[in-house]
């Protein structure tokens, strides 16, 4: 197996365009995929030494944009004011221990497309935009786009993440991210990412988006529809959770059963959304 470390974006992109390259960016699920001898790079190309992959920015919108590279215990110290970039770093900071934040990274996190990570439920949640790069140039996918199945992405052969586009969200919004683990750190068995807005006791809006109940996030219109200018009282919520209970289609893993996971997912919806409605635009953090 070849090592690689490029410097530039551009040499990064040529070596990736041979057959069996994969990038290298924290290593957290790629290495652990390797020792299980579950792929075998011909090459490793590490993207560290790439500084305008661990950029971090703000956009004109008051959005965020986050390079690839930026580790999670980056992304989870920054204090965004806008909701839908601090959803984002709220569940950076949930993501594993400290050992593993400061390792892994947004752009290996979401390439993985693990549906029980964090990164994925919260960025479909937040309507953001993964920027790519290949040797055709560079495009602009939509989360809710990029994430196809269990471990499949929209990622075309020799492409690979450069940034993390999320943008503000709507005004005075509060959000919220609820995940249920069997240990501290694990990945999620169920979790809900919720950014809403309330117009006095009535909700403006809601974005909602589920993980780990079905090969990629769910975000379901229909269900924030049920919730959009109600009160978010019992009925309400629980049309919406049943709805999404419906719609999932979780799997029996170590974690938990299907039947397991299809049960909680009422209950975490209600959760999440309530704890978003309790924080209110003035108490976010």
């Amino acid at each position: 197996m070849r090592f690689a470390s490029p410097e530039t974006l551009q040499e990064a992109l040529a070596l990736l365009d041979e057959d069996g390259a994969r990038c290298l960016a924290g290593g957290q699920s790629l290495v652990a995929m390797m020792n299980a001898r579950l792929v075998a790079p011909s090459t490793l190309v590490s993207l560290r030494r790439i500084v305008e992959l661990s950029t971090v920015a703000s956009l004109q919108d008051g959005g965020l944009r986050i390079g690839a590279m930026a580790a999670h215990s980056a992304v989870a110290r920054l204090e965004p004011a806008a909701p839908g970039p601090r959803l984002v770093c709220q569940a950076a900071a949930m993501i594993g221990h400290p050992a593993i934040r400061n390792q892994g990274t947004i752009g290996g996190s979401l390439a993985h497309a693990d549906p029980a990570a964090d990164y994925p439920t919260v960025t479909v949640a937040a309507d953001a935009r993964i920027v790519v790069a290949g040797a055709a140039g560079r495009r602009t996918i939509a989360a809710a786009d990029f994430f196809k199945g269990y471990y499949e992405t929209a990622l075309a052969p020799g492409e690979m993440i450069v940034a993390v586009e999320v943008p503000p969200g709507p005004a005075r919004a509060a959000v919220h991210y609820e995940k249920y683990s069997l240990v501290h750190g694990d990945f999620a068995v169920i979790s809900v990412a919720v950014i809403l807005a309330m117009e006095g006791e009535r909700c403006a809006s809601i974005r909602l988006a589920v993980g780990a109940c079905a090969p990629a996030p769910l975000r379901i219109s229909e269900a924030e529809a049920l919730l959009a200018g109600t009160r978010l009282d019992d009925n309400a919520l629980a049309a919406a959770g049943a709805l999404l209970a419906e719609i999932s289609d979780p799997i029996d893993d170590a974690r938990g059963s299907a039947e397991f996971r299809r049960k909680l997912v009422p209950r975490m919806v209600k959760r999440a959304i309530l704890a978003a409605k309790e924080k209110g635009p003035a108490n976010h953090v």
